[in-house]
């Protein structure tokens, strides 16, 4: 964006930041792709329980997807709402995407707490190390993606040019689009299709 409020374009024909978040998820697809198979690798090694079958409450989880892929749609509300200029709109969507990936972090908590109470730590089997890298490493991209949106949020209460606010949502919710993604093929990779761990 140039100094007149117009958004800059490359060679491309996108702006330069939106352009870097692509390929910026580009290397975190090789990132979540390289934790999912390590996971499959591993599926079924585990000397020593507890096991997946042992643990894992899909309902609970399935209700835990349903929220996080609900966000998304408000994400993209967010979106058009700040493409429209429409203030109010914008910190509402923003406000309900956030709210719906905390509550998420709190089912991810809650899944945590009782699978330690169960006996299922990092280090006591291959089903453990894997399990909690991958799905905490998703964790902390759903952590980190309330806290940008809420920083956008924040950031609806200060004078910044329109198109310039609907470019920064846009980018977050690129973003956030991915971890939903990254979120559908973890939970139908390992609590939809796993067996043994």
């Amino acid at each position: 964006m140039n100094h007149s409020g117009h958004v800059e374009y490359t060679a491309t024909g996108m702006p330069n930041r939106k352009l870097a978040i692509w390929l910026f998820l580009a290397s975190e697809c090789m990132f979540f792709g390289a934790l999912i198979a390590t996971y499959l690798i591993y599926q079924g090694q585990s000397l020593v329980g507890p096991y997946p079958e042992d643990l894992f409450d899909i309902p609970l989880t399935t209700v835990s997807t349903f929220i996080l892929l609900m966000s998304s749609l408000a994400m993209v509300l967010a979106v058009a709402a700040a493409q429209k200029e429409d203030l109010k709109q914008t910190r509402l969507w923003l406000a309900v995407t956030a709210l719906m990936g905390l509550t998420f972090l709190g089912f991810q908590a809650y899944e945590y707490n009782h699978f330690i109470h169960a006996g299922l730590t990092l280090s006591v089997n291959l089903f453990g190390s894997t399990f909690y890298v991958m799905t905490g490493f998703h964790g902390a991209h759903v952590a980190i993606g309330v806290i940008w949106l809420s920083s956008l949020f924040a950031h609806t209460f200060r004078p910044v040019d329109p198109k310039r606010r609907a470019l920064d949502i846009e980018i977050a919710g690129l973003y956030w689009h991915f971890v939903d993604i990254v979120w559908i093929v973890i939970f139908t990779v390992v609590y939809l299709l796993g067996v043994g761990g």
